[in-house]
């Protein structure tokens, strides 16, 4: 059961978001398995994002495993851990990142970040309700696999962005994170995107596979986003550690991304969806009241 102090801050989080007039478009990245590139794919499309003149917020959700800003060569003074002690608020640990990007960084290392209580999660929420700043994209890179935290964000987002590549292990565990999104939040649509393959062709291919067992087993959508190919520039933007859409802007896998950029920006706005960053606090709100009633 959530705590009266939960219930409390969820009310408060509310209120505070319905102030908020500018529509945000919430997007979750996630995967079954890890190794996949998923955050590669957050940043990289974030950064993309923002060269397309879009305001852009993403968020390190992998709590206790975070590494976004390691990844884009950042220093951050201070992470979420700071936010859910009440120290400082999401405004305060925002850093600068790559095109105008903004940046929420995860702890990394830290045990208890990946473990947090309700009251902790409300905590999270009512500080996305003060946001000060103007978002047009809100990008949140979860952990991977079936964790509260990735269930309540994928929940709470517009879009749930699924990253997999041509592996049978992160295909079979794409689907299983589908299966419990569907089958116990009532998640419908998923969009997919194939990540490291040898083509546009195979790239198409691994969205044809996972859409062969879903559709044989489940009554979900899926759309495909595109793929992106396996290239050497990602790899040596990584030991830059900058992103590759910076690094090298002309490479295979950098226009791969302004296409999907280009594509993101063109989704329709879901019709349940009102587009405001209320819409996603309140479907967290929603998702981690849901959680606590099954954890209880």
């Amino acid at each position: 059961m959530l705590t009266a102090e939960a219930q409390n801050i969820y009310q408060t989080a509310g209120i505070n978001a319905m102030q908020k007039p500018h529509p945000v478009r919430v997007i979750t990245v996630t995967s079954g398995k890890g190794g996949v590139g998923k955050t590669n794919v957050s940043a990289n499309l974030a950064i993309a994002l923002s060269n397309l003149g879009k305001k852009v917020l993403i968020m390190d959700a992998d709590l206790g495993l975070g590494n976004i800003d390691v990844l884009l060569g950042l220093h951050p003074k201070y992470t979420l851990e700071s936010v859910i002690q009440g120290e400082h608020t999401l405004d305060e640990v925002m850093v600068n990142g790559p095109s105008g990007l903004k940046v929420i960084p995860a702890a990394s290392g830290i045990k208890n970040m990946a473990e947090l209580s309700s009251n902790q999660h409300a905590g999270i929420i009512q500080a996305f309700s003060q946001i000060k700043q103007d978002i047009d994209v809100l990008i949140i890179d979860t952990a991977a696999g079936i964790a509260d935290s990735v269930v309540s964000f994928a929940c709470a987002a517009q879009e749930v962005l699924v990253v997999v590549c041509d592996e049978p292990a992160s295909i079979t565990d794409a689907y299983a994170l589908i299966k419990l999104l569907h089958k116990e939040y009532g998640l419908f649509r998923f969009r997919i995107l194939a990540n490291m393959v040898k083509s546009v062709q195979k790239g198409r291919e691994v969205y044809d596979k996972l859409v062969k067992v879903t559709d044989r087993f489940l009554d979900v959508a899926l759309e495909f986003s595109g793929s992106i190919p396996y290239d050497e520039s990602v790899l040596k933007a990584i030991r830059k550690q900058r992103a590759v859409v910076e690094a090298f802007p002309r490479s295979q896998a950098s226009v791969s991304y302004k296409q999907i950029a280009e594509k993101t920006i063109r989704w329709p706005i879901p019709k349940t969806a009102n587009g405001h960053l209320e819409f996603f606090v309140e479907r967290l709100i929603q998702g981690n009241t849901l959680n606590a009633g099954i954890n209880s």
